[in-house]
């Protein structure tokens, strides 16, 4: 199991807010900056592939410092709750979500996606953007997930994926294990946070592999959406 500091006995769950806590000062910069953007077009694109459903309550699992959440305004929901473990990036986001003036619209709260503290079928929508890569027990958390949405909802779920043409798939290895770690460290000052980030992407089970995981965890209608040359993708699946 990847971890961001293997001199540490604490469970994974604590070091991901450990380290979130620690980066979230800079974490907005370094996400947009590292990906040159590219980001905000996949967001825009998870928004997208809810529209239809006309979601009026969304949960945004692992929200960190609100950027999806925020872009889920578009759908013009009733209310949009975000959910994370780490105080730092939360508190970044509701810096950022009173400055915008959205706080009526998005709830940001501390919590465990494995124990997620909302009643069965709550939600129409839930999504979550580079989160369950983190998930401590990645089962469990997908189970929570489906638990608070309401039969018939959809889930949207962006993460990074492991390209396989030529060359792409070299230049990406280069980026992630040589130049994106350096840059983490310079700017973020935290040694093993953009160590840990190639590592989780290499673990994860990205592709035909998490579309079996999501509906041996009960979803339906499991589809992957490349994005990118297969950088990252967007596994849509249904309750």
């Amino acid at each position: 199991m990847a971890i961001p500091y293997k001199n540490q006995e604490n469970s994974k769950k604590e070091q991901i807010a450990g380290m979130f806590n620690n980066i979230a000062h800079r974490y907005d910069f370094l996400n947009h900056f590292l990906s040159a953007g590219i980001d905000k077009r996949w967001r825009k694109k998870v928004i997208r592939l809810l529209a239809p459903g006309k979601p009026q309550q969304i949960l945004d699992v692992a929200t960190g410092t609100g950027d999806l959440a925020i872009a889920a305004l578009a759908l013009q929901p009733t209310a949009i709750t975000g959910v994370d473990i780490s105080t730092g990036m939360l508190n970044i986001g509701r810096e950022k979500i009173a400055k915008l003036g959205y706080e009526k619209q998005i709830t940001l709260i501390e919590g465990d996606s494995e124990n997620l503290p909302f009643v069965d079928g709550q939600f129409d929508a839930v999504m979550v953007a580079f989160g369950v890569r983190n998930f401590e027990h990645l089962e469990i958390g997908l189970r929570e997930m489906g638990r608070v949405l309401k039969p018939g909802g959809k889930c949207v779920i962006l993460e990074f994926s492991q390209p396989q043409r030529f060359p792409v798939k070299q230049l990406y290895q280069f980026y992630f294990l040589r130049i994106l770690p350096f840059i983490g460290r310079l700017f973020s000052k935290d040694n093993s946070a953009y160590s840990y980030l190639p590592e989780s992407v290499n673990e994860f089970p990205s592709g035909k592999a998490f579309l079996t995981i999501l509906e041996k965890t009960g979803y339906k209608n499991p589809k992957q959406y490349p994005l990118t040359m297969g950088i990252a993708s967007i596994y849509t699946v249904e309750k």
